[in-house]
Order: C-alpha cells, then sequence, then structure tokens
C-alpha cells in the first residue's frame, strides 16, 4: 500500500508549494513553530548554545522543514533539520524551498517512516509528525517507530484529523470509490470536482465550512481531500488510545481554550456539570461540543518522562513571550473591561481579560522578564501594585492568550 500512497504524493505532492514565493513569505504553523517547541517540550529552558536536532517525518513539500530550519537558523541555534518523505517529487519541492533561503542546516532522507530503523539516522529531540499518523497502515506501529528515535528528554508534535470537522468528507470519498474507485487518477479528479458540483444542498459536504482549504488547493487538495488512498480521524479519546499505544504521553492541545468546555457555555450551570470531568474528558466534551474541529494538534513526550515538561510561570524571572503579532498594536486595541473576543471556524468565544491587560501586554517584548514587568508597571496611578497583585492580573492575561496560542513562556538559561 505505501506504493500507492508514494505515487500518489509523486503525481500530486501535497500541500502544492512555490519555491519563488519563499522570498515573499516564511509559512508558519502548528505544531513545530520554534516557540511552542520550547514551551510545551523543555519547560520554557531551552539552551540555546546546545545542538539540536529535529526529524520531519512525512515532511512532504516542506511547510514543517522550512519553519523549523528558517526559525533556529534566524535564533541562532547549531540545529540539524531531517527531512524524511517517501515521494521524491515532494522532497524535491521542498528542498528548492530550502535552498531558496540559502539555508545550509537541513538534510533530506527518501524512504518511509515505517523503514526508520534501518536508515541509521540517529536519535532526535523533537520529531514533527504533522497530518500523518492518519495517513499510515498500522498508526500504532508508526508511532511505536517514532518513539524509538526520541531522545529520553525529547518530544514530538502531532496533528491528525478530527471527524466532526470533517463531516460529509467521508461519505464522499465512498461515493467516489463506488464510481470512480478503479478509474485512472486523472479521470478520478475530473469526477470527483463533477460530484462537488451536484452535490444538493442537503449534503452533509455541502453544509461544511471548514474544508474549503484543500478545495481551494487545485488537484492536488481535491485528492487528498476526497481520493487518499488511505486516510482516517481520531475523536479525542482515540488520539489518546493512539498516544497510549505509540508509547508516548500528552502535553498539551494547541488553542487549548478550544478543549475547555466553560468556554462555550452562557449558563453556569453547565459548568457546575462538568466540573467533575478530568482533562481528557473536558477535551473530549468540548470536541463534542463545538463540533467543527477538523483536526487536533498536540505536543507529547516519551511516557517514561513523568516531569512537567509544560512552562509555567512560576518565578519573577519567567519571560513572557508573544508567537507573532504586533505587541503594541494589539496593546493599544484592549481597553480596561474588555474582553477577548474570537471567532473559532464559526464558533463564537469570549475570554475574559484583566483590567491592567493593555499595560501588561505592551510591555511583553519577549525579553523582558515579570519582574522587570511589574516594576515598568508599578509607577504613578498603579504605584501600590504589589507582586501578588500583578501576578494574578498576568495570570488571567496569559491564561487567555495561552489558550489561543497566542503566548507563551520561557526561562532565564
Amino acid at each position: 500500500m505505501n506504493d500507492d500512497l508514494r505515487d500518489q504524493y509523486e503525481h500530486y505532492p501535497y500541500p502544492p508549494r512555490d519555491p519563488a514565493d519563499e522570498a515573499k513569505r516564511l509559512v508558519s504553523g502548528s505544531p513545530s513553530h520554534i516557540i511552542e517547541i520550547d514551551h510545551h517540550i523543555f519547560g520554557g529552558a531551552r539552551d540555546p548554545s546546545q545542538p539540536f536536532r529535529a526529524l520531519v517525518a512525512g515532511g512532504g513539500t516542506g511547510d514543517a522543514t522550512v519553519m523549523l530550519a528558517s526559525q533556529h537558523a534566524a535564533a541562532g541555534i547549531d540545529a540539524e533539520i531531517i527531512h524524511l518523505d517517501i515521494s521524491e517529487a515532494s522532497t524535491a519541492i521542498a528542498k528548492a524551498r530550502i535552498e531558496a533561503r540559502g539555508l545550509t542546516n537541513t538534510r533530506f532522507v527518501h524512504g518511509a517512516i515505517e523503514a526508520l530503523p534501518t536508515l541509521d539516522l540517529g536519535t532526535f529531540d523533537y520529531v514533527d509528525c504533522c497530518g500523518v499518523l492518519h495517513h499510515l497502515e498500522d498508526p500504532v506501529a508508526g508511532l511505536k517507530t517514532i518513539r524509538s528515535v526520541l531522545k529520553p528528554g525529547g518530544g514530538l508534535g502531532i496533528m491528525v484529523y478530527a471527524p466532526l470537522g470533517r463531516t460529509g468528507v467521508y461519505h464522499a470519498q465512498a461515493m467516489l470509490q463506488m464510481i470512480a474507485g478503479t478509474a485512472p487518477d486523472p479521470e478520478r479528479i475530473t469526477v470527483a470536482r463533477d460530484l462537488l458540483a451536484n452535490l444538493p444542498a442537503s449534503n452533509w459536504l455541502k453544509r461544511n465550512p471548514h474544508v474549503g482549504d484543500h478545495i481551494d488547493l487545485g488537484d492536488s487538495g481535491i485528492y487528498d481531500l476526497l481520493l487518499h488512498r488511505r486516510d482516517r480521524a481520531y475523536s479525542v479519546p482515540e488520539l489518546a488510545g493512539l498516544m497510549q499505544q505509540g508509547g508516548v504521553r500528552p502535553v498539551n492541545f494547541v488553542d487549548p481554550a478550544r478543549y475547555e468546555p466553560n468556554v462555550y457555555f452562557n449558563d453556569p450551570k453547565m459548568a457546575e456539570r462538568t466540573k467533575g470531568l478530568n482533562w481528557l474528558q473536558r477535551c473530549a466534551f468540548a470536541e463534542l461540543l463545538a463540533g467543527n474541529m477538523k483536526t487536533h494538534i498536540i505536543y507529547a513526550v516519551r511516557d517514561d518522562n513523568r516531569t512537567n515538561t509544560l512552562a509555567v510561570a512560576d518565578t519573577p524571572e519567567t519571560i513572557p513571550v508573544l508567537r507573532d503579532g504586533d505587541s503594541a498594536g494589539l496593546a493599544a486595541r484592549i481597553k480596561p473591561g474588555m474582553s477577548l473576543n474570537v471567532d473559532m471556524e464559526g464558533v463564537k468565544i469570549s475570554l475574559p481579560l484583566p483590567d491592567l491587560a493593555a499595560g501588561i501586554r505592551g510591555q511583553i517584548d519577549g525579553k523582558r522578564s515579570l519582574a522587570e514587568i511589574h516594576a515598568n508597571i508599578a509607577t504613578g496611578a498603579q504605584a501600590s501594585l504589589g507582586w501578588d497583585a500583578f501576578k494574578s492580573q498576568f495570570d488571567r492575561l496569559y491564561g487567555s492568550f495561552y489558550g489561543l496560542s497566542r503566548m507563551f513562556l520561557r526561562k532565564p538559561v
């Protein structure tokens, strides 16, 4: 079956990328953003003076590879990024993108994840496994193989499809298998486009607003969404089971606010009724409640690593860091008493902000510690602001911004 999968990506590399676009932008996403890795896997305390090895397992056309290589080069970190993929066509695109940026910290290896034990690539501090496990013939065996090349203190970032946000996709796949299952690929794509054009208004895929990004990506996107040779989705409990069987332990989801039921409730009685649920149960409940999650993105570590690898603001020396965005600009838009209102793929949620949100947010530059921010805030009208009161205000701000993957923490090293 790997031959079929390899053939698919040789003819329809996904996602489609043009190396010439590297001069215009860096595709930056999750998992594997450098700030997210440090926060979730290394407690915010990774030493940038130490060498770093990362494996992009199933790197495709190179989004994660380019992001990891670019961000580590920009940070002056001695990194080696290994791009592993079964498709030579996809790898050629990824390699051209790296060359367009003049990066020299990347190595390309042609092969399957299942072959990792025979490739003699060594062990890694971090593995990116984005959009891969749900395409493997044996996802548990694949995850175990990835775990086998993780260093004891290392971790990984996982993205898998989620079922509810892909409602209608698997119905369409079944229909296309019925009428074009054995046809040549170009004909299958034509039939898929014809089917999309003829879906009645009642069809679940027609009614699903969350998968248009695939459809907008041309033949490769259509193929990946509707004609993929091997494709399944995982609910939160199913993903938890996969990780447990694969020998890894979850740290946290990206955009963790989406996995908290209380952000969706208007009735406090509902919050009371769900307060007895544990963390994974709350995440599973939120998935069912929201009904629109099309992927799950989560960071994990080896199951024999029992330390808390998630960064916490437990000392005045902790440094808050913004992931992308304009600190001063957003601070100017934050007013006392306002909430952070966000549209999460059709679901509007409101996260509370403290009175001093604008002032604190405006001080965050990725260099100042909490102690320094407190000293800068506690002047003038706020001269009596003690540490405990400041820390309470910061914790509320951080909770809302981290919930949307906008703010993370770093420790001095």
